[in-house]
């Protein structure tokens, strides 16, 4: 079964203080930020991988830009956060389980290869960052087994950042469904993972992908350090 791939789109961005929605947003190597994202499912995945993009601000630039990919309408974009952009994309997809990012995160190629090995045994994650502690960033503790605890920005005496890119297991997709479901229309989809842990027991590795560059794109600083390394 081929991997399910899932890119979260339909977000205004309105940090950045651009007029597209932010995964158009050009890179210094002329790609845009997910240009580079598709150019890295290609190398990891093959070109015959099957990309499912939330859309919703502006989604007639994206579809555009990237025709073959398939898509999902968050009609409460304006309204609502990655949480809800996760529901449905994750409603929308087939049995088996679900590899899915931010489209505002530029980052190595390699990211994905080293994601291959947890996807093949259809074990949940989120990668992580252990070199950097961010106060805006979504942070993350693990249990004394080493997996995931807690995964929020207001976690204290964290270990490092998620980074954005994450993968949902075929036996613990429903849970996550059911959580994101109940959490609020503002929540982050971090805090269903929370709850899937805490109530349904869901096992969430980190991936360490510290050595690898990957750059989530709020503001225009973020930008011009993602274009040091594209």
């Amino acid at each position: 079964m081929s991997t399910q791939i899932v890119i979260l789109a339909a977000g205004m961005g309105s940090r950045l203080g651009r007029s597209l929605p932010k995964p158009l947003t050009e890179l210094s190597d002329g790609r845009t930020i997910m240009g580079q994202q598709f150019d890295n499912i290609r190398y990891a995945f093959g070109k015959d991988a099957t990309v499912t993009t939330v859309v919703g601000y502006k989604l007639e630039h994206i579809i555009e830009a990237f025709p073959d990919a398939k898509y999902v309408y968050n009609e409460r974009y304006d309204e609502t956060n990655t949480s809800k952009s996760l529901l449905r994309a994750l409603q929308a997809s087939g049995p088996g389980g679900v590899l899915w990012m931010n489209g505002d995160v530029v980052f190595s190629p390699q990211v994905l290869v080293r994601c291959k090995e947890w996807i093949e045994r259809d074990q949940s994650f989120v990668t992580v960052n252990t070199s950097s502690v961010s106060d805006e960033e979504v942070k993350y503790t693990t249990t004394a087994e080493g997996y995931i605890k807690e995964l929020s920005k207001s976690v204290k005496n964290a270990l490092g950042e998620a980074v954005g890119i994450n993968y949902v297991s075929s036996r613990d997709k429903a849970a996550l469904i059911r959580q994101l479901a109940r959490v609020g229309a503002q929540d982050y989809f971090e805090r269903g993972i929370e709850l899937a842990i805490e109530q349904n027991g869901m096992l969430v590795e980190p991936v360490d992908i510290s050595d690898l560059y990957a750059v989530e794109i709020d503001f225009a600083e973020d930008l011009e350090r993602a274009n040091h390394f594209v």
